[in-house]
């Protein structure tokens, strides 16, 4: 081997070493023999260093993995022997190899097993087991072996083709017919022989019998000597939390119902009178985690069991599973309510069970009502955050007790469905004596009682929120809590998360204030001051941003008295912030956005006349308007690049918050009605001289852009007289991705006026496609994938306007734009439908033809466009569906199909019996299509129903033209030279 190469395995290796054994592990995995050297090196021991050792090991993984079809029998037999002559030297060696060698060791030695078991190598385990015999070192890697099979066999994670899934399935039942028996009596003698004086061995024999359980005779483990010895173990500190995985294996393995209540009963009454069961005397909380896991298990298994009982009518077995479940639920409280959270959550999944069983019931006994109870205090407890907790920096913790709280929140909504009634009290009656002394009380029992109120909401779920009408004792409950928690100052509270929740909770009960609208001006006082907009915390200040807009959005049309005194309050927080003021703003430009869109739904949506909404408004984008014309000045100065950067985010800001207030707008509220054009008018000739600007082009374009889409949709027609010259602009020194957005205005525009833009549209259809056919010449690297991914989004984008232009009854201006370009301009659908193995670009092609087709395949069409039709789109619709990346497996091409279908059966619409006799007589003979199959097609085509041609097209006339089409033979269409015939033309 190259010695020189093998120094860059060394971990502190320059990069240029490392890059040099990377290349040579290439070589070897192309080179037909170089394994050898591998396996030889292996077997004979040659080399100490454990990165070599690994690298060889690595390169025989590929060889068995991708290649080992390829070998001749002498060459598979040789790494056979390499591999159990490596396992023979490793019962000598003084010292056992590195975990990371035995760990890929094993992985070699599963794949040759899944590869040879079956065909040349049945006697692999007893092979194994020869050599290793009880040698501890032996015993590890048989174990190790054993695990990375079950991974290449069982495994949900990996994923396997149908054929490797068969081939799992056939391993599997020959192992089970062969040698599991045998592999089963070797784990139980390793067991037996190490309990005592090998953990890490023992452990290990434990999680392999954890993990065949799932997938062998049950009967072979869940028997008195091994579920004796499993319950040892428990007992045995540093064996319990495998060997309580592994019962939780056996406990989960499908049974019969009955057969499983017994299993699980007699475990339970061994773990009880074992002293298991008292959760109290136990300090590890480690194991634990893992007893809590086992409970779990066990309490799922029954409650299966009872579901299969119950539905088999077996109400005597039945009976006795909901008595087993009952006796559980004592230990399961204990667990839950445990103040380590892994130890209550592993429980979870048995009390959520629990509580659908008890759902399910007509009555509850007076000890379920109270285990309901018991669950709910439980749940209550364990929703409440502890001291340790981080605010300010969440951090992985913190991140798992946020999914620890919404495992509770299910258990919540659980109980709803049991009892509504009793958590509505629960409830009240926490969040009551809490909001009484929340000065003296600590924050996280203020924050869960509020939270608990969050949360009744969707317990307790009704129709549009409306939670203060229909059941009276709830509507009266919930208007109770919420008049407490506005009117008791706990908003005032010096804690984040219980001010957060205070907001939280108002906004997700809106409709109280509908009803008791006497709260709104407490609560907007809060939201406005330092408790809100104006907190300490900038987490308290971003989300109370949103909330806010929320919160006035929902009660619009209680906000009137407010109007001006919240415009006036928030005056400093719509404020601009250029970058060289050094002014930290309290709001983010992000958390701006809604107060924009807050101020504009109060203008829009006050009483007052439009003149006063015009002058309010005019107030709120004035400021904007002038700041950006100075940016702009002063960006088009900036020589710095970062400072140009930041100037013209600023800049990208403004046009963003001018924007945003346009989103309180309308069919009831229009721009006109509240005499609010003018003001936008202003806007849009302010903000579009940003396009002419030679610095920052695509920050100050993408602001621009999103701009006019909204003024589109506002203004309306007012709009149109700025288009010609924004898009002028837009269009000069283009990229890809400047077209891609550029196009869904033109679309937008083209959809929405019609024919109020046709002239427009006329004039810039030209250089917009040159546009387009400029970017997509460009040479690009071949393996450029980016570039690839962008002229293929470039192309969608185009087809896109084409089909946008037909489908709106725009087609004229494609006709004017000259005989020669129009030709041109059609080919490239052409081409889109045909050449490019992109679906959705098919789909759109095809919809395109189909629409000319029906607007010019009559008569009365253009001149040479029926000549067009045969020759060009008739063979389209046969070239596409033939080509090998045509994959009717794919839900996009299927819809290319049908596009493809309704082009056929639009052609035959427009011309008649004359299309018929066309592909009768002169194009499907040309390629040779047997005579029965174009006549079974042209009958299909003739049908009235289009569904039935349709669907002809998805149920095999492909695969018949496959037989009678050579491929090699049907030469490709002209059309496909055209192409870059346009490009250089418009070009």
């Amino acid at each position: 081997m190259d010695e020189q190469a093998l120094l860059g395995l060394n971990p502190n290796a320059d990069s240029d070493f490392r890059q040099r054994a990377l290349a040579y592990f290439e070589q070897l995995k192309i080179s037909p023999d170089a394994w050898q050297v591998c396996a030889e090196a292996l077997a004979q021991r040659t080399y100490s260093d454990d990165h070599i050792k690994f690298f060889c090991f690595q390169v025989l993984e590929h060889q068995v993995k991708y290649k080992y079809s390829e070998l001749t029998t002498v060459q598979q037999q040789l790494i056979r022997e390499t591999l159990i002559s490596w396992l023979q030297a490793q019962m000598l060696n003084p010292q056992p190899e590195k975990t990371f060698i035995r760990n890929k060791a094993a992985q070699v030695f599963a794949l040759l097993f899944v590869t040879e078991y079956l065909t040349k190598w049945p006697k692999f385990f007893f092979d194994i087991l020869s050599v290793v015999d009880l040698n501890p070192r032996g015993v590890d890697l048989y174990l190790r072996i054993l695990m990375a099979i079950d991974s290449e066999l069982v495994d949900r994670d990996v994923v396997h083709t149908s054929e490797e899934a068969r081939r799992n399935t056939l391993i599997k039942d020959t192992m089970r017919e062969q040698c599991i028996p045998n592999l089963v009596e070797s784990w139980y003698q390793i067991l037996q022989n190490y309990q005592y004086t090998n953990s890490e061995v023992t452990c290990q024999c434990l999680e392999v019998v954890g993990a065949y359980v799932s997938w062998i005779d049950l009967s072979l483990i869940a028997n008195d000597r091994f579920i004796n010895m499993l319950l040892g173990h428990m007992s045995i500190e540093v064996l319990r939390e495998e060997a309580c995985d592994c019962l939780f294996e056996i406990v989960n393995k499908g049974m019969d119902p009955v057969d499983k209540m017994k299993l699980v009963e007699s475990l339970c009454r061994v773990l009880q009178s074992a002293g298991f069961f008292s959760i109290d005397q136990e300090e590890d909380v480690d194991f634990l985690a893992r007893f809590s896991k086992l409970v779990n298990g066990m309490g799922q298994s029954l409650i299966v069991s009872w579901t299969k009982l119950i539905k088999n009518g077996d109400i005597k077995n039945a009976q006795e599973a909901l008595q087993a479940i009952e006796t559980k639920v004592a230990l399961m409280l204990q667990l839950l309510v445990h103040e380590d959270d892994d130890i209550s959550s592993n429980i979870i999944g048995f009390c959520y069970d629990y509580l659908h069983i008890l759902k399910q019931l007509t009555v509850l006994s007076d000890q379920q009502k109270a285990n309901v109870e018991a669950i709910m205090l439980a749940v209550m407890k364990k929703l409440t955050y502890d001291e340790e907790y981080n605010f300010e920096n969440e951090g992985e913790d913190e991140a798992m007790f946020v999914e620890y709280r919404k495992q509770l929140k299910l258990l919540l909504d659980r109980l709803a469905q049991v009892s509504p009634e009793l958590l509505l009290a629960s409830v009240r009656r926490v969040f009551s004596s809490t909001l009484q002394n929340w000065q003296t009380t600590r924050f996280m029992e203020v924050e869960v009682a509020i939270r608990l109120l969050y949360m009744l909401a969707e317990a307790l779920p009704v129709s549009h929120g409306a939670h203060f009408s229909g059941d009276v004792s709830k509507a009266s409950a919930l208007q109770d809590m919420m008049r407490t928690l506005v009117t008791s100052g706990v908003s005032s509270y010096q804690h984040t998360s219980v001010t957060l929740e205070f907001f939280e909770t108002v906004v997700r009960y809106e409709k109280f204030f509908t009803v008791e609208p006497q709260h709104i001006p407490c609560v907007l006082m809060a939201f406005l001051d330092h408790r809100g907009l104006r907190h300490s915390s900038a987490k308290v200040r971003s989300r109370t941003a949103y909330l806010f807009s929320r919160f006035v959005k929902s009660l619009n049309k209680q906000m009137n008295p407010f109007i001006e005194d919240i415009l006036n309050r928030i005056q400093d927080l719509l404020e601009l912030s250029p970058p060289e003021n050094g002014y930290q703003s309290l709001l983010s430009s992000d958390d701006q956005l809604f107060i924009y869109e807050t101020a504009g739904v109060l203008i829009v949506n006050s009483e007052y006349p439009a003149e006063r909404k015009q002058a309010l408004m005019r107030n709120l984008l004035t400021p904007l308007m002038e700041k950006f014309k100075i940016l702009l000045e002063k960006l088009m100065l900036a020589q710095d690049e970062e400072r140009q950067a930041s100037l013209a985010d600023c800049l990208n800001h403004a046009v963003g918050f001018a924007s945003r207030t346009s989103k309180a707008f309308s069919n009831k509220q229009t721009v006109k009605q509240c005499g609010c054009s003018e003001v936008y008018l202003d806007c849009l000739q302010t903000f579009l001289p940003a396009l002419s600007c030679p610095l920052q082009k695509d920050i100050l374009r993408s602001g621009v852009r999103t701009f006019l889409h909204r003024m589109i949709i506002c203004l309306e027609e007012e709009v149109l007289p700025f288009i010609p010259s924004a898009s002028e602009h837009m269009l000069k020194d283009c990229e890809a991705k400047d077209l891609q957005e550029f196009i869904p205005l033109i679309n937008q525009i083209t959809a929405k006026f019609k024919i109020q833009v046709s002239p427009f549209l006329q004039q810039m259809f030209m250089p917009l496609l040159h546009a387009i056919f400029e970017v997509l010449l460009r040479p690009a690297e071949e393996n450029d994938q980016s570039a690839a991914l962008e002229k293929q989004m470039l192309r969608r984008s185009y087809f896109a306007f084409l089909q946008t232009v037909t489908g709106s009854g725009m087609s004229e201006v494609i006709a004017n734009q000259g005989a020669e370009n129009v030709e041109r301009v059609l080919v490239t659908v052409i081409q889109g439908a045909v050449e490019y193995p992109d679906p959705i670009a098919q789909k759109t092609c095809f919809i395109i033809l189909s629409k000319l087709v029906e607007l010019w395949g009559g008569k009365d069409g253009p001149v040479g466009f029926a000549d067009f039709v045969y020759k060009h789109i008739v063979p389209a619709c046969f070239l596409a569906p033939l080509k090998q990346t045509f994959d009717l497996a794919d839900a996009q091409t299927v819809l290319a199909l049908s596009e493809c279908a309704v082009t056929l059966k639009t052609i035959h619409l427009k011309r008649g019996p004359e299309c018929v006799q066309y592909l009768q007589q002169e194009y499907l003979p040309s390629l040779q299509v047997a005579p029965e199959i174009i006549q079974e097609f042209c009958q299909a085509l003739q049908q009235p129903d289009a569904k039935v041609f349709k669907n002809y097209l998805k149920v095999g006339i492909w695969k018949n033209l496959y037989i009678f089409i050579k491929l090699g033979d049907v030469s490709e269409p002209r059309e496909n030279t055209y192409y870059r015939i346009l490009c250089h033309t418009v070009v």
